[in-house]
């Protein structure tokens, strides 16, 4: 009497979507054995893909043949021949390799007397419908994901500053993820200062967080996805090209361009413009003839003192202590509107919650993640109910499927509620918007710099006892109104 072992392989996919059971299959292998009076030696169940033999329970079995080999006529059976391979030239090789072992590989919807050297011909077609097949499909996603290149769509995991998200029609896209995306800017941005080398960079952004090695760093930044654009690799005779992509980019073209030609050594660097400390309004403020003031520090006996002054035939020299005073009081004039308290705590949510990770897009992701869930256990209850899923296989899908669910409505519980944290940050009056002296007081260098540029465009004139302003320019008149003191 001859023996056998039974070969039973089902992906994932294959069982819940397909309707696939290694159930079914034992069932019809047992049966075959019976009407065939042959005996069941082993029964090995895989749940792997069939593209190669790197399978955990078919590795396992070949060190079990290998230990003991068997005479000739032992089978290893299977349902058909792409439950065994999905790619011919492997599939050859391991029929000699089992052969070997004295095991000869059959499958009973399949059968094929392979001492008939026509029988070879349908043992190749058998083999290679299943690759071909593969192949195809391969073909087919390759094409799927160019045009989706092409039309300006990210195909695959989330680049470092972005978040892989989908909208609530199931529709895939990439949105930016903070704190990584402010980390991301600031590198181009310090790239192109050229202030430190880009290893320096790279070393001072994984301090403030960014989880990137050294050569993937160097990767990151020559990537024109952070500028808005996709790279639509070259094929055949169509060359490589970057489109425009449906994302939002992080930097903007030209600094993208700018850190490429830095990083190629095309472009020297230029001369830093250090601007002190002590006099950070250096570059806006005018004297009285309509010229711009520079600064400087005198040394003094015991310590240095700044001042404002001008270039060459320019007589007007002031104290920076007299001139950020005046400034302070031109800026103490403007009160903000109180109707306007409310817009500004609406951008703050809107802030607070791209820097929580998108919570609202995450949420919408969460809940669509969670219809799918339960429309794949419906599905595999309904394979159940016509016959297709025994009620085992079912079972497991149901409890692995629940257990999902479970975490994912966990998550979607936890996420931050953002009225309650605004009234932690607003612990003033709700409708408040900040004073622009004690912005400007609290502030560094850099970004009392910002904020004097974008408050006052035009001329800053300072006269030796006040600054004036240049009402023309005033781009916050709508929002804060200036009052006489």
């Amino acid at each position: 009497m001859s023996a056998a072992d039974l070969y039973i392989r089902v992906s994932t996919d294959e069982q819940a979507d397909k309707g696939y059971s290694q159930r079914n299959q034992e069932e019809m292998l047992r049966r075959y054995c019976e009407q065939h009076a042959i005996e069941v030696r082993e029964v090995i169940r895989e749940d792997h893909s069939a593209k190669t033999f790197n399978r955990p329970a078919w590795k396992s079995y070949l060190l079990r043949l290998k230990k003991k080999r068997w005479q000739d006529g032992q089978l290893v059976l299977f349902t058909k021949w792409d439950r065994f391979s999905r790619n011919a030239g492997d599939a050859y090789q391991m029929i000699s390799l089992l052969r070997s072992f004295g095991v000869e590989p059959q499958a009973i919807d399949q059968p094929l007397d392979l001492a008939i050297p026509e029988n070879k011909m349908m043992l190749a077609f058998y083999l290679a419908a299943p690759e071909v097949e593969n192949d195809r499909r391969a073909l087919n996603v390759l094409q799927g994901m160019r045009r989706a290149r092409k039309e300006g769509r990210w195909v695959s995991s989330a680049p470092i500053g972005y978040a892989n998200l989908s909208a609530a029609d199931g529709r895939k896209y990439i949105a930016a993820k903070y704190p990584a995306a402010d980390i991301i800017r600031w590198v181009f941005e310090e790239i192109r200062k050229q202030e430190f080398h880009t290893e320096q960079v790279w070393k001072i952004a994984v301090k403030k967080g960014l989880k990137t090695g050294r050569n993937n760093f160097y990767k990151l930044i020559r990537n024109p996805i952070y500028c808005g654009k996709i790279i639509v690799p070259a094929l055949k005779d169509e060359p490589a090209y970057w489109a425009e992509g449906q994302h939002e980019g992080l930097i903007s073209e030209t600094l993208f361009k700018d850190v490429q030609l830095i990083l190629s050594g095309r472009r020297k660097k230029k001369r830093q413009f250090f601007v002190p400390g002590q006099l950070p309004l250096r570059g806006f403020i005018r004297c009285s003839c309509d010229r711009v003031l520079s600064g400087s520090a005198s040394k003094g006996r015991n310590a240095y003192y700044y001042y404002y002054h001008g270039f060459r035939s320019c007589p007007c020299r002031y104290k920076a202590e007299e001139v950020h005073s005046a400034f302070i009081a031109l800026l103490n004039q403007f009160k903000a509107q109180a109707k306007f308290g409310s817009v500004f705590r609406a951008v703050v949510k809107e802030r607070l919650a791209v820097k929580q990770g998108i919570s609202a897009s995450q949420r919408e992701t969460l809940v669509q993640k969670i219809k799918s869930l339960q429309e794949r256990i419906h599905q595999a209850r309904d394979l159940m109910l016509s016959g297709d899923l025994e009620p085992v296989d079912y079972q497991q899908i149901k409890i692995e499927g629940e257990a999902q669910l479970g975490s994912m409505q966990s998550t979607l519980d936890e996420l931050p509620d953002l009225d309650l944290q605004l009234d932690d940050i607003f612990s003033q009056p709700k409708n408040t918007l900040p004073e622009l002296s004690r912005a400007f007081k609290l502030a560094d260098t850099e970004h009392k710099r910002k904020l004097t540029g974008m408050l006052f465009p035009g001329k800053l004139t300072y006269t030796g006892r006040a600054v004036f302003y240049d009402r023309t320019f005033w781009v916050l008149e709508k929002v804060y109104v200036a009052s006489a003191i």
